[in-house]
Order: C-alpha cells, then structure tokens, then sequence
C-alpha cells in the first residue's frame, strides 16, 4: 500500500500548500526506466537501511513524513522538481527532498542517479520514498544536503581574496572526476552546468559535487543520444542540430564552465532577451569565441589550448574525458600557475546581470524548446549583449 502524505500545516505555513512544489511532466517519451539496481547500505545521515547501487528499483512506501520533517525552504530548483529542505526526525540531520510526479521520465532519473550515487564528486542519494498526494503517485528522493552553495556564488562571495588559475584548475579536476565516473558507466549528464555543481558544506576544505540527473541518459551505443535536451549557455553544437550526439557533449560544457572560471564570463552569448537567440546559436555551431584582454591576459597557453580542445565543434574531433583528466593542466594542478584572474571581480560586477542569465536558462529547462525564428542575427562584434558591452567600456 501506497501511503497518502500531506506537506501542510507549521511546515509550510503561509505557502498556501505545496502542489507548486512539482512541475506537470509533459514530455511524452516512450523510454521506460529499468529497474535500478540497488543493494541496501546503513544511511550515512540516520543510520537507516537505506538502497544503493545492486538489482532491483525499491521505494519505502510509507509516509516521507514517518520519517522526515519537511519545511518550506526551497535549496534549488531542478529540471523535473524543486528541492526542499528536510531533517532526519531521527538525528536531526539536515537532508534534501526532491519530489516528482510518478513518470517514465522521473523513474529514469532516479534509477540513473541512483546508479552513480555514491560516486566521486556526485551527490548521494540516501532514501527514496513513493507516496499518493490528492490521488496523485509521487516519487521523492532524499539527497544529502548541499549547504555549501553553486559554484560561482561561492566565487563571488571571496571579495577581495583572489580566485587563481591554479584554483580554477582544481575546481575542473574535481568536475571532471565526476563526469569520468558517469562516462565510465555510460551515462551522459547532458546538463552540466555551474547551478548544477554545489558545494557540501561553506567551510574551505568542502567538496564539489554534480547534482540534477533530470536530463541524463544511458549511453550503450557510440553516438546514440538523440533527443535535444539542453541548457542554453552551456549545450554543445551537435545539440542544437539533428545529429546524434553522446558523451562528447559533457566535454563540450566542461570547455565552457573552464572558460568561465578563468574569466568571468562565458564564451558564448545571447543577443537578445530569448535564453539562446539565432546569432548565439550560429557562433556556438562554428565554434565562435574569443580570448580577449584584459581578463585573458594572463591566462597561461596550456588552459586556453585546454579550452579549444573541450570547445570543438566536430565531437569527434573533442576530447575524451580520459584526455582531458591525463592533461597536465588537470593532472598536475600543483604546477599549475596561481595566477591571480579576474574571475571573482568579473562575476561580482555582473550579479545581477548573471542573475538574468539563470532566470533565462531556467525558462529555457522548463520549456525544453525555444522559439529561435523571431529573432534577427547578430554577429558577436555587433552584439548588444550587456555582458559585452560592460567588457567593451571596461577595455577602451
């Protein structure tokens, strides 16, 4: 027996309810998700007999709330679901509550996170729960708790202290043992990106880790990903066309999140107020970027050749993560140079025009298309972007 369950009451007092917590599935895929593979493992959080990686797909089926006191404080927003804050009503301990209406779609992130969880830089899952509410199955996830906030945020947040290219250089180290970990088990993220990589904890010493596997897929077959799922600023050119596409295309993100973290800024733009515009779509296809000064003048040779190799437009042209993790820029990040960049004053200067960037990629999430006739080309010279127009006025 499915058991009801209810978020209402002191835990969510003054938020009308909590059916805005889920999105309606539209997506009409075909796909079924297999049964994940599970064996049972003492929780990490509540010392409960919780699955992890082995045979079949299990779900507790009595009441989340048996177990877990939830609150209205929402710690992210995902592709198929916002992600609550929740305690251990056993310990104490602050957990993560992903909920998703019971699909084909969301059975297939969870049994693809399921399978990785536990891995390198990859956020645990520690309880899965199926539960009714209003007549409706729901699935719900409990993660571990990523205080420690998205990537760029804690950039920003150094003030005066220097972000260094050395840095940089371990924060991609740790993005690209994660993606190794997936590709290893043939599994294609096919969203990463700099929302989707959050840190366990604020203190120095924490761990970066890969979130959000609404968008993954299994990747048996060599070039056998077809269905274009994407965010904008960071997808790959075989995505934006007809062709297949596989792994490769977490390459491609990795280039963008690389040059970023070595700059500020992405690579890539949109010229209008759209999340992807034809022009941006255009410079993305022919691999149209640039390496301007002042905040690439000190950028070492091997990071930027490091970038052109992620940011191919042929995938069969782009690195491996195999190559990209034996790189000496990743491998050897103790020789790397700590220099100085101008990562955390860009990023700052633009918060809230980064802001606008995130809303527009979130619309984009929540569509999963984009009207691209409507708007005019421009080339990346022409560009009206405010990004670029900040970094014109800056360097003249």
């Amino acid at each position: 027996m499915v058991n009801e369950f209810e978020l209402l009451g002191a835990d969510v007092k003054g938020v009308g309810g909590w059916w805005w917590i889920l999105e309606e599935d539209d997506d009409e895929e075909e796909d079924q998700a297999g049964g994940a593979s599970f064996e049972h493992v003492l929780c990490v959080v509540c010392d409960s007999i919780c699955p992890t990686a082995s045979s079949e797909m299990e779900f507790r089926r009595h009441a989340v709330t048996d177990d877990y006191k939830i609150t209205a404080q929402v710690l992210g927003l995902g592709i198929n679901g916002k992600v609550l804050e929740c305690y251990c009503k056993r310990t104490g301990e602050k957990c993560a509550l992903k909920i998703l209406y019971d699909t084909p779609k969301a059975r297939r992130e969870i049994e693809l996170h399921c399978r990785v969880s536990g891995g390198p830089h990859i956020v645990r899952i520690l309880n899965l729960y199926e539960n009714m509410h209003q007549g409706k199955k729901c699935l719900l996830i409990i993660m571990e708790c990523m205080e420690g906030g998205e990537l760029f945020s804690r950039i920003q947040a150094r003030g005066d202290q220097a972000f260094t290219e050395r840095e940089a250089s371990e924060i991609m180290h740790d993005i690209g043992t994660a993606i190794k970990y997936l590709h290893l088990m043939n599994i294609a993220h096919r969203d990463v990106k700099p929302e989707n990589l959050l840190y366990t904890t604020k203190e120095s010493n924490a761990t970066l880790k890969l979130t959000d596997f609404g968008f993954a897929k299994e990747t048996t077959l060599q070039n056998s990903l077809q269905t274009p799922c994407y965010t904008p600023y960071y997808v790959a050119p075989e995505v934006l066309g007809p062709e297949k596409y596989d792994k490769s295309c977490d390459m491609w993100s990795l280039g963008v999140i690389m040059y970023i973290l070595l700059c500020g800024f992405p690579p890539f733009y949109s010229n209008t107020g759209q999340a992807i515009s034809p022009g941006m779509k255009q410079r993305i296809r022919l691999g149209q970027y640039k390496f301007p000064n002042p905040e690439w003048a000190d950028v070492s040779e091997e990071a930027k050749q490091l970038i052109i190799q992620l940011l191919k437009t042929d995938p069969n042209e782009r690195m491996t993560i195999g190559q990209f993790m034996n790189h000496p820029w990743i491998s050897q990040s103790m020789v790397v140079p700590s220099t100085p960049l101008h990562t955390s004053r860009v990023l700052t200067e633009d918060k809230e025009l980064w802001d606008d960037v995130k809303e527009e990629m979130t619309s984009a999430l929540a569509t999963m298309r984009v009207d691209y006739d409507q708007v005019k080309i421009k080339d990346l010279d022409t560009s009206n972007n405010p990004l670029l127009n900040k970094r014109r006025k800056s360097g003249s």
